[in-house]
């Protein structure tokens, strides 16, 4: 009896195709060469880290993580993001070098499902670190940097929207003081991007028409050239004010450098509740239902591995972005040269200029193809070297 699992996978567990393959291979190609055309150097970690620190340092929930336990009992989790792992390597093996310094990776992430809702639990992550300076400067480089490394790999289309968590709990502070159980409730909806129950919860709480119509106001900060300006009308909390003033440095900053247009301003942006410190961000691209990239400012992971260093950095879903660019064919040719018993030095000679000239070519045994072969059909030129064929 045959298995009846035998051609099933796990769970958020997928197959990369050729073709699919082959645009990731590309894209994740033109990432890295823009990447580190910037001075970052990439790395690898272990796709087995420790819960006790790894785990518990990464931003990912506890329920998303694969865990298994080693030989010695200890409690083991594939890498949720790499975030986490490149702190625990620049906190240990790189802290001797100084900061700042630039780091960048390229590798899989496994992000456990608990239900088949499409979601993949295994994907690919390219992105940067950039660890030791606390500085406008810092988060303008890693934010033009995506956009360049975006403008590489093809995608012509695409936003990265900006806010500051410092502004959100700056504000929240001001109008609910001490009460952090009405604030984090306000500041998970903002989360979750559930504006009708923050609406909602509004006329509910017992706040003035003032307050009320301020966090009104909060819901429409975004998009507009002049958001940060209205931003500040709505409030005097000095770490509001100072976070516009980041803002602002940082608008001037990405002028400078020529990407003002891919983006914009949303002061309600929330990527995680506790995660970043300062300046966030995420991406999207048309008819891509889902979060491209996204990054910011986490101040407080290094010093969770011992070490005083602020950091900034994004990552980006390759498979997202692979999505997101055109699916037209590559323009690449893909060559097939058949051949039989009596013509295969001649076929190897044709593939070898073929491959001389830079294009991709298979040789195949004519006599060796299935009945009613589809092979013909995936290649852009066919050379049929046996008696009597032709091209």
């Amino acid at each position: 009896m045959a298995n009846r699992l035998m051609f099933e996978k796990p769970l958020g567990m997928r197959d990369t195709l050729p073709f699919f393959y082959n645009q990731k291979r590309k894209a994740r190609q033109a990432l890295s060469q823009t990447i580190e055309s910037w001075g970052y150097q990439f790395l690898d970690t272990p796709m087995l880290e420790y819960l006790d620190t790894v785990g518990e340092a990464s931003a990912i929930d506890e329920t998303q993580l694969f865990k298994l336990l080693d030989q010695q009992g200890h409690t083991l989790v594939l890498r949720p993001d790499l975030t986490a792992p490149i702190a625990r390597v620049a906190a240990s093996q790189l802290k001797e070098q100084g900061y700042p310094v630039r780091l960048s990776y390229d590798g899989p992430v496994f992000r456990a499902q608990q239900i088949e809702g499409g979601k993949p639990a295994q994907f690919e992550q390219v992105g940067v670190e950039y660890i030791g300076e606390n500085s406008i400067y810092a988060d303008a480089e890693v934010i033009a940097l995506q956009v360049e490394s975006l403008k590489a790999s093809g995608l012509e289309q695409f936003q990265l929207t900006i806010g500051h968590i410092g502004y959100v709990r700056g504000l929240l502070t001001e109008i609910f003081g001490d009460d952090e159980e009405t604030s984090e409730m306000f500041l998970r909806y903002l989360f979750r991007k559930n504006y009708v129950g923050f609406r909602k919860a509004l006329q509910e709480v017992d706040l003035s028409e003032t307050d009320k119509k301020r966090l009104t106001q909060l819901l429409s900060l975004r998009g507009e050239e002049n958001v940060l300006s209205k931003a500040e009308d709505i409030t005097t909390n000095g770490a509001c004010h100072q976070a516009i003033g980041e803002l602002k440095q940082l608008r001037d900053l990405l002028e400078v450098y020529g990407v003002s247009q891919y983006v914009s301003f949303d002061l309600n942006l929330i990527s995680h509740m506790h995660y970043y410190t300062g300046i966030l961000f995420e991406g999207y691209a048309p008819h891509l239902g889902s979060l491209l990239c996204n990054g910011g400012r986490y101040d407080q992971l290094l010093p969770s591995f011992q070490s005083n260093a602020s950091a900034t950095g994004f990552a980006i879903r390759l498979d997202r972005l692979v999505e997101a660019l055109s699916q037209e064919e590559d323009g690449e040719e893909h060559v097939l040269v058949l051949y039989n018993d009596d013509s295969f030095q001649k076929g190897l000679q044709k593939a070898q200029s073929a491959r001389a000239n830079g294009q991709q070519v298979a040789l195949q045994h004519k006599g060796h193809l299935e009945e009613n072969s589809q092979m013909e059909a995936r290649y852009t030129w066919v050379y049929d070297v046996t008696t009597g064929g032709g091209e």
